[in-house]
Formats: C-alpha cells, sequence, structure tokens
C-alpha cells in the first residue's frame, strides 16, 4: 500500500513538472522546438490523416528510386495511443500507411541501440506482412512490405547514412528472389558527421536535417525556402508545440524515452563491470581487459578495485 502510495505521488508530480514545461512554452515570446524524433511527435507530424502529405513527401523522398512517385498514401491507425503506451518505456510508436499500389510501409525511429534492430525490424516486417492475408487465401495475395528504421545510432558497419535490404541470390547478386521484403536503415550519426552535405540537390538529405534536434534557426530558415514540403512540415510542428494537451503527452514521452535509454545504459554499464571482473579472475591483464571492454586502463583498475580485487604487480 505504501508503494502504490509513492507511486501516485510520484506520477502527481510528474504531471504538475510536465504542466510547468507546458505553459512555459506557451507563454514565452519564442517557442521551444519540438524533437521531431520523439516518436510520439514523429507520429503527430506524420502519421494522422491531417498530416498525409508530409508523410507522402517523406517516402518519396527516400523511396522515389526505388518506387517512383508516390501519388496517393492511406495512413492506416490501428490503435489509439493510450497514457500507458505513452508512458511504457518498452512502447512502440510507429506509422503504418499503404500506398497506391498496395505496398505496406511502416517506419519507426529507434534512440537507442538495443543491440537487436536487424531481428527487431524482421519481426515487425513479418507480422505486417502475415496481415495481408487470411487462411484458406491465396499467397498471391499477400503485399509487398517495406520498413524503414530511422535510427538516432550507428548500427550498419557501412559509410553510408541510408542503406537498403533485400533479399538476392548470395553469389548472383543482380537476381532479386522477391521484391516483397525491402528493409531500410537510416543512421542520423552519420548523415550529420556526413562533410560534403548536397542540401539544394538531395532531398532525403533536406528531410533528415529538418528531423535533427539541433538545427540552427538559420539552417531551418533555408531549409524552409529551397522546400515548400518541408514549410508545411515545420509549420505542423509549431502548432503542435502550441497545443497543451500534445505538450503534456510530448513531455511524458520524453521522460518515458530517457528513462528507457538510462536503463539501457546502466545494463551495459553493469554488463561490463561482470565481464571485467570474470576476466581478471581468469588471469586477463588489465591492459587485455581493457582492449576487450573498450575503457581506458586506468577504468578498468578503478572498478577492480571497488569490487575488492587485489590487483596482480
Amino acid at each position: 500500500l505504501v508503494l502504490y502510495k509513492l507511486n501516485c505521488i510520484r506520477k502527481y508530480l510528474n504531471k504538475i513538472k510536465n504542466f510547468i514545461k507546458v505553459y512555459k512554452n506557451i507563454g514565452s515570446d519564442k517557442m521551444e522546438r519540438l524533437r521531431p524524433l520523439n516518436d510520439f511527435i514523429f507520429k503527430k507530424l506524420f502519421g494522422e490523416p491531417e498530416s498525409k502529405e508530409n508523410l507522402r513527401a517523406f517516402l518519396n523522398a527516400i523511396l522515389y528510386n526505388n518506387i517512383g512517385n508516390i501519388k496517393d498514401i492511406e495512413i492506416i491507425k490501428d490503435k489509439e495511443l493510450t497514457t500507458d503506451e505513452i508512458t511504457n518505456k518498452t512502447g512502440i510508436i510507429d506509422v503504418l500507411a499503404k500506398i497506391d499500389d498496395g505496398t505496406h510501409i511502416n517506419i519507426e525511429v529507434q534512440l537507442t541501440d538495443q543491440k537487436n534492430m536487424d531481428r527487431r525490424t524482421l519481426f515487425y516486417w513479418s507480422r505486417i506482412y502475415n496481415r495481408g492475408i487470411i487462411k484458406g487465401e491465396d499467397y498471391s495475395n499477400l503485399n509487398k512490405v517495406i520498413t524503414i528504421n530511422i535510427l538516432d545510432f550507428n548500427f550498419i558497419d557501412l559509410d553510408k547514412f541510408h542503406t537498403e535490404f533485400t533479399l538476392r541470390e548470395s553469389e548472383y547478386t543482380d537476381y532479386k528472389l522477391t521484391d516483397v521484403l525491402e528493409i531500410h536503415f537510416i543512421e542520423m550519426p552519420k548523415f550529420k558527421n556526413l562533410n560534403n552535405k548536397d542540401l539544394e540537390n538531395d532531398k532525403l538529405q533536406r528531410w533528415l536535417m529538418f528531423l535533427r534536434n539541433d538545427i540552427s534557426e538559420s539552417e531551418l530558415e533555408e531549409l524552409i525556402d529551397m522546400d515548400n514540403d518541408i514549410k508545411k512540415a515545420e509549420e505542423r510542428l509549431e502548432y503542435l508545440s502550441s497545443d497543451p494537451q500534445t505538450m503534456e503527452i510530448y513531455w511524458e514521452r520524453e521522460r518515458a524515452l530517457y528513462e528507457k535509454a538510462n536503463l539501457i545504459s546502466t545494463g551495459e554499464h553493469k554488463e561490463k563491470v561482470n565481464t571485467i571482473l570474470r576476466s581478471y579472475k581468469l588471469g586477463f591483464t588489465t591492459k587485455q581487459i581493457a582492449q576487450i571492454v573498450e575503457l581506458e586502463e586506468n577504468k578498468v583498475i578503478e572498478i577492480i578495485s571497488k569490487n575488492n580485487l587485489v590487483q596482480r604487480n
């Protein structure tokens, strides 16, 4: 009962903090720009019926070379977002749509590396693919599914920010078994570190600049001047920042995402500590252990000392 009451108090205090943030933002002369890669805001920007033109423009920038110009798009709202889903650290808020040729497209934003992105995206691809047919129907009725993963961390060991994977023969790579599976990864850190950006001629690069949280006012103004689709998306973002209910949910989601990242970071740290201690007990030197866990040797020595292990000469 005491724990339940403490939890209720914590939730109440968080709600007060969020209200303060919301009304500070609304009352100020200049609105704080919302983080576009907050998955709740991303869904509001691209996954609502009133924002489908934003989604169509964004997908055309990613997929034009593969499927040509998307003329019509239907946003599929398979569920209503609940408070539990917003505050759930493991909850998924994605965008699902169907384009004019029947292809289903799923977009997911991932801010923290959980070391499972390849299997995760295949799982969600298969789930959407399976929805395309009911028992007894012909398999030829199954439609193509494209998954697009926007990552705020490096994942693919290639020197390019946008990678695409399909089913091809291992030796004769020009031969594609089928086109029903297509998986994209867009890695924001790689784009950020790209030296020779070509915003004027590359529409996808313009969209990725728009999605960056650290974009300057001058860079944003330049984007808006060169791309009317970006202008519409920014106007939508500004509208969302003026809505108290949206802002309250936004801060709740920011807190949940922060806690998730912190939880993953804590878990990774514990794993490293356990590896250091096991390796040391097995006779590895501190220098060897530092190379294994990718830490400085003095940090390894510090961890060994804190855990009361006798240091070897």
